[in-house]
């Protein structure tokens, strides 16, 4: 008899070393890899603080289904080498999930890891047909992608008459999905560029870019960028005498190109993925808005709160699956999510549709160095 027991907690305990570590311990570890440094580094610390907002309640309460959640961050300085490495890092430490990593181009590098291991991918700050085309079981996007945001743009303009267009884009994977967003725009409305320029990654070198386009007289510049270089292409482009508007995408970061602006950020517009995030204009602001005032520490803005959307909706598909839930069954939580209302933001994800919302909206920078729908 005591040899049969012995046996028992013997098979038991070699069958939990063969679980992964996520199944065996009461937290489960999530991995964000975003830029904390470098002419982007705003872009991940906002939205690290509000998924972590999320998260800091959640555990608060209890967890989900007995676990907590562990939000393990690193630092890609928005280069695309640094995220595969930190993805890299973050499975061979066995994580559940990876949640809210930011950039088209270091999305892109942890792409064949992803679906090599099969792990959850939830809420990435890039609207980039690269992580959309073709369907990935492993991927979730909260927000509408690039395509959705140029066309509201190149909309609004030619419906002022606005048809000189020009684009001003980040010369990698994110500003080519942003220009192909934009081109194919036009080319509904049978129109094309007047002009196009570029700019490196992480680098505000930007004087070609204003030689190329200035000249060919625009009414106004898309452009496809981080909230550094769009900055410096702004001043830049109204220093050689252009007098047109700025149109740029919610990636650029549009509380961190206002206090790049200031005062020269008035009339600079900007196309948003999620609801108005400074006021208590509809339920999921008002609730946002009172938690970071209430943590002290966390900023409301645009990619604040689509860090704690994320988090927020990737929980909601945790608390759908069962208690000790493998990836699969996340997934399956995660898929169960149909036309949920999320305070005012709708998400409908479904067995073969892993994009939640095409919600766009548009907003303004004024000579304040505020922000205005």
């Amino acid at each position: 008899m005591q040899r049969r027991t012995l046996l028992k907690r013997s098979l038991a305990g070699s069958a939990a070393l063969a679980l992964p570590a996520f199944a065996q311990t009461r937290s489960l570890l999530i991995g964000q890899s975003v830029a904390l440094s470098g002419p982007a580094a705003q872009l991940g610390i906002q939205m690290n603080a509000g998924a972590r907002l999320w998260i800091d309640q959640v555990n608060a309460g209890g967890g989900i289904n007995g676990q907590t959640l562990e939000l393990r961050v690193a630092d890609d300085g928005y280069e695309p080498d640094r995220c595969k490495a930190n993805t890299e890092k973050f499975i061979k430490d066995d994580a559940f999930a990876l949640l809210g990593y930011v950039g088209t181009p270091t999305c892109a590098a942890a792409l064949p890891l992803i679906n090599e291991e099969k792990i959850p991918f939830f809420g990435p700050f890039t609207g980039a047909e690269i992580l959309r085309e073709p369907f990935s079981r492993s991927i979730f996007h909260l927000r509408a992608s690039y395509y959705d945001e140029t066309e509201l743009i190149v909309k609004q303009l030619t419906s002022l008459g606005l048809n000189r267009i020009a684009v001003f884009y980040q010369n990698d994977a994110y500003g080519k999905a942003g220009l192909e967003g934009t081109v194919r725009a036009l080319k509904r409305r049978n129109l094309e560029p007047v002009a196009t320029g570029t700019v490196e990654r992480n680098t505000v070198d930007v004087a070609k870019a204003v030689a190329d386009i200035v000249p060919k007289s625009a009414n106004a510049v898309v452009q496809i960028s981080a909230y550094k270089s769009c900055a410096a292409f702004i001043r830049e482009a109204r220093k050689a005498g252009f007098g047109g508007t700025f149109f740029n995408v919610s990636f650029v970061g549009t509380q961190a190109l206002a206090d790049e602006l200031k005062n020269e950020g008035a009339g600079v517009m900007i196309s948003q993925v999620v609801p108005f995030p400074y006021t208590a204009s509809v339920p999921i602001t008002r609730e946002f808005v009172a938690a970071a005032t209430k943590a002290g520490s966390v900023q409301a803005n645009y990619s604040s709160l689509e860090g704690y959307l994320a988090a927020k909706v990737f929980t909601e598909g945790l608390k759908r699956a069962p208690k000790n839930a493998t990836r699969e069954q996340l997934i399956a939580g995660l898929e169960s999510i149909q036309r949920a209302d999320f305070g005012g933001f709708m998400v409908d994800f479904g067995a073969r549709d892993h994009v939640a919302s095409s919600f766009v909206d548009l907003s303004m920078l004024t000579g304040d160095g505020k922000v205005r729908r």
